[in-house]
């Protein structure tokens, strides 16, 4: 039975080395040197590609900003100047205008002039509410993308894991032979074959509930790109191909400004925390009144020389007490709020990078332990029982728990693998949600089947997922599965 040498351990761990460079689309401070190289495999590029192309959340927040954009003006922009025609005459009885001096036509124009900056801090106030939108964006776009790859991490984790699971039921059906024949011999008992049988059509158990989680997650990857949700997805790769080179932990510091630079939610709430001065600044400015200017002229016909009209109002506080006063207060309070939400939101990212960080390196040590030696002696107590059980040395019993170690080991290896390869993405995703403390079951444990298989959409814990056989092609559930690996 083959496993992941050192090498392959390798190439997983370095993403967690190599830094590049990642820009975000909107960036809020000079850009750092991010900590995590996530690999690229043909298959994947082409996958997020067509995401971030079809995803309809991200259509609509784009046209979202598209219209937020258009207030900006329409902010800062002066009221419309108002136009009165009118007439004045003595009397009811008769039509005086040009025969009594008091009698008249009227046309006036009227113009309302904010204070001076009372606009251009509107303009503002819309423009940063623009920009929190194109953050909403980033965001979108990040969490597409950290979508697609723990799916596609999924995918190739539930492929891996059939064919582990059938390279076992070979060794099963090989166990199944020699408790035939040492029974048919005489020398074993009919439960041991019993036994066997049994312990096969567990494995089926199993490998349904894989092929479930299988089509699960092509679906979801078909959703995100906008494809029919049972169109077939071929992976060339197994899970361990995702990276290359010695393994290693990104450095914390590097990690906490690249998520202090980088985090969508805390650059909007920087952008709060101007919006809200802006917005003190602005109430402070309602203290003063907006002037109206109204011009006219009063034709008033035959021979009397025509009137004009000019003048300039405007409002009084009056009411100050229970309006500016109160504007400036709730201003004030947002600023407040907003610096103490920034200051929440910079020790929960350095929290989360911890976490990640943490259980990172216990799963780095989960897998130095399983490359060491516990794969290895894994399956040479399974080799080892079956041949001590054909000479009688050992019970069937001790055959079949050493299938089920050999089974167990590989899965949680895979599982393993899986798990650090979603902390990573998650790292890059800046996620927010804490970090789950425990994985899905292993194959081979007291779990029944089906259990411990969880999609692995947006959880980036220990997403269910695997990978198939070679030139393996199977139809479950109208989900068509084609595997081609290039070895």
């Amino acid at each position: 039975m083959s496993t992941v040498g050192p090498k392959g351990l390798g190439r997983l761990l370095t993403l967690l080395l190599i830094p590049v460079s990642v820009c975000a689309p909107i960036p809020v401070r000079a850009q750092t040197s991010s900590p995590y190289a996530l690999p690229s495999d043909p298959t994947l590029d082409r996958l997020i590609s067509e995401s971030l192309s079809a995803r309809p959340e991200i259509v609509g927040a784009v046209a979202t900003i598209r219209a937020q954009r258009t207030r900006v003006p329409q902010a800062g922009a002066w009221p419309d100047p108002m136009v009165q025609f009118g007439v004045q005459n003595n009397g009811f009885t008769s039509w005086e205008v040009g025969r009594m001096e008091t009698s008249y036509y009227s046309v006036m124009v009227s113009q309302t002039f904010p204070w001076p900056g009372k606009s251009g801090l509107q303009s503002d106030i819309a423009e940063l509410g623009v920009g929190q939108s194109k953050l909403g964006v980033t965001r979108l776009r990040l969490s597409t993308e950290a979508d697609v790859r723990r799916l596609y991490v999924g995918l190739l984790l539930v492929r891996d894991r059939i064919a582990l699971l059938d390279r076992v039921t070979s060794l099963g059906e090989k166990s199944t032979e020699v408790a035939r024949f040492v029974y048919e011999a005489g020398g074993g008992s009919q439960s041991d074959l019993l036994r066997s049988r049994l312990e096969l059509h567990r494995l089926k158990q199993w490998r349904l509930a894989l092929t479930a989680e299988e089509c699960t997650l092509v679906q979801g990857l078909n959703r995100l790109r906008g494809r029919p949700l049972d169109e077939l997805i071929e992976t060339k790769i197994h899970l361990v191909d995702l990276g290359m080179g010695m393994p290693g932990l990104f450095e914390e510091k590097q990690a906490i400004d690249d998520a202090l630079a980088r985090s969508p939610e805390l650059a909007a709430l920087r952008i709060s925390i101007s919006a809200a001065g802006k917005s003190v600044d602005l109430a402070n400015r309602n203290y003063f009144p907006d002037l109206v200017v109204s011009a006219g002229i009063m034709p008033r016909g035959g021979d009397f020389a025509p009137m004009w009209l000019l003048s300039v109002g405007g409002t009084i506080p009056v009411f100050a007490g229970s309006k500016q006063n109160r504007a400036v207060e709730e201003g004030e309070a947002r600023a407040t709020a907003a610096r103490a939400n920034v200051d929440g939101m910079e020790q929960l990212l350095r929290l989360r990078v911890r976490e990640r960080l943490t259980s990172l390196a216990a799963l780095l040590d989960t897998l130095g332990v399983y490359n060491d030696g516990l794969l290895v002696e894994s399956r040479a107590t399974a080799e080892s029982a079956l041949t001590q059980y054909q000479v009688g040395k050992v019970s069937f019993a001790s055959v079949l728990d050493a299938n089920a170690g050999v089974l167990a080991d590989e899965d949680g290896y895979l599982q393993t693998l899986a798990a650090a390869n979603q902390l990573v993405i998650a790292g890059y995703e800046l996620n927010l949600n804490p970090v789950a403390t425990s994985a899905g079951s292993a194959m081979g444990s007291t779990a029944m089947p089906g259990q411990g298989f969880t999609s692995a959409a947006p959880n980036y814990s220990t997403a269910s997922g695997g990978s198939a056989s070679d030139a393996d092609r199977s139809t479950s559930g109208g989900c068509e599965r084609r595997t081609n690996y290039a070895n």
